[in-house]
């Protein structure tokens, strides 16, 4: 019987390596972000070298579309044995300039749509005993940087969530694992900034660092395999040297 997962922001970086390496896997695959013909595109190299692959559009702010979404999946892959979630989190402001307003605009997609999305696939899981519900994000999740607030308030709710999550359904035999990037993900649009901002003479965010977006989906596939790591930030010791007092 074949496994499948559902990859929720298949971006042109990170999102495209976690459905490739699924897909090497032998997973089938249904990719999830708001353009169609990226998708489309997607799912054709996928197809192309023997996977089976879905391009589903949809809009992951759009927390009341949720329940339709999720039932486009089914309608492609059935309810899916991986989810995998994604979607870019960039407006980064400082802490001192940032809004209620702005704090709000991230919240449905880094938490409304993603607890509405695990609501409908999460009872599979548990009545399967088995599954993983699986996130990449920006490691303002896990601590507060200079000059990179803005999504961070949403995504440290959503790791709250997830922390909660994981406790309740491990002995269900559910699988949660987070990972948190400190860098640059090449090929991504932050990435395009950073590059900009390096040939402008600007300071770099990130301190330079930039990550192959194959070895992250590699990361994700291992914690994936082993399930003893529930979070994982990369860099490791990103914190013992970034300034974030």
């Amino acid at each position: 019987m074949s496994r499948s997962i559902a990859v929720l922001g298949a971006g042109p970086a990170l999102g495209r390596a976690v459905a490739r390496r699924y897909a090497e896997e032998g997973y089938e695959v249904a990719l999830v972000a708001r353009r169609r013909e990226p998708l489309e595109q997607l799912a054709r190299e996928l197809t192309s070298a023997g996977a089976t692959a879905y391009a589903v559009p949809g809009d992951l702010s759009d927390t009341a579309g949720a329940g339709s979404l999720a039932q486009q999946i089914r309608d492609k892959i059935g309810d899916p044995d991986a989810l995998y979630y994604g979607p870019s989190s960039g407006g980064f402001v400082s802490a001192a300039d940032l809004t209620p307003q702005q704090i709000q605009a991230h919240m449905p997609c880094a938490v409304y749509s993603f607890a509405a999305l695990v609501r409908e696939f999460l009872p599979y899981m548990i009545e399967e005993r088995c599954g993983a519900i699986l996130l990449a994000t920006g490691a303002s999740a896990v601590q507060g940087m200079r000059n990179f607030s803005g999504p961070g308030p949403a995504l440290a709710a959503q790791r709250n969530y997830l922390q909660s999550l994981q406790a309740e359904v491990a002995e269900h035999g559910v699988y949660v694992g987070r990972l948190y990037i400190g860098a640059a993900i090449a090929g991504s649009a932050w990435h395009a900034r950073v590059l900009a901002e390096e040939g402008a003479g600007r300071p770099l965010r990130t301190g330079g660092r930039v990550v192959d977006p194959a070895h992250l989906a590699g990361l994700l596939w291992a914690m994936h395999q082993t399930g003893t790591q529930a979070e994982f930030v990369y860099p490791q010791g990103i914190f013992s040297s970034t300034n974030a007092g």
